[in-house]
């Protein structure tokens, strides 16, 4: 699939992680945004006013490979004493990925409605990791289009999640992990936690060439029964 549209060719994008600015910002050009391979981000705080949006595509994209999760055996144990399950409450792991409390939180009431409205229509999903209580431990969210999974924010509860959100990475890559090879899961930028998980950098041009042929991927079922 040719990589085009409102954001025009890559090639004539700058040398820098910020790529675009915009005071638009709905649903449709989110979605144009994710198939050119960039995202939104809002920039409040930048002096461009309070309703500029960011849309990224880093010069240096995280990925982490499908098949190349780094589980240990913690992990492995800690995933057993959990319950996890796919688009069950999508708004409650998005309201917690949103927490103002969080540090570094960046996710206001734009972005919320946008990836609401995904969710509604079937393209953004949500990763979710239950104590045997039935507490919320933790979880993920992200958007899908073909083969592609790029992840937005992930979270656990400290006091009832330790390693809940590396059990939804878990079990987003098993659910992902299908079959069909190719499939591509974005992390944006890589931390030293994603890391640790077997998240790599790779040059822009190069995601957006495995970006190209994920989209020409069947998607996976996220209907399908989750497992930690």
């Amino acid at each position: 699939m040719r990589l085009s549209g409102v954001f025009g060719p890559p090639a004539t994008w700058p040398d820098q992680d910020l790529v675009a600015v915009s005071t638009e910002f709905d649903t449709d050009l989110v979605a144009e945004g994710y198939l050119a391979g960039v995202f939104p981000m809002p920039l409040d705080g930048a002096g461009l006013g309070r309703d500029a949006m960011g849309w990224w595509s880093p010069v240096h994209r995280g990925i982490l490979p499908v098949d190349d999760l780094r589980v240990t055996r913690s992990l492995r144990q800690s995933a057993k004493r959990y319950h996890v399950t796919v688009d069950a409450a999508f708004g409650d792991v998005l309201a917690s990925c949103a927490d103002p409390r969080r540090p570094s939180g960046w996710i206001d009431e734009r972005i919320v409605g946008a990836y609401t409205r995904l969710h509604e229509l079937g393209i953004a999903h949500s990763v979710e990791v239950w104590t045997p209580a039935g507490a919320l431990a933790g979880g993920l969210y992200g958007v899908s289009f073909a083969g592609l999974f790029a992840g937005e924010s992930m979270f656990h509860d400290p006091e009832i999640g330790r390693d809940a959100s590396k059990v939804a990475l878990l079990a987003l890559c098993r659910l992902l992990d299908d079959g069909v090879e190719g499939r591509l899961i974005d992390v944006q930028w890589v931390t030293p936690h994603l890391a640790s998980l077997g998240a790599v950098e790779i040059d822009r041009v190069d995601y957006l060439r495995l970006l190209s042929e994920a989209l020409d991927l069947p998607a996976p079922r996220w209907d399908a029964p989750a497992s930690g």
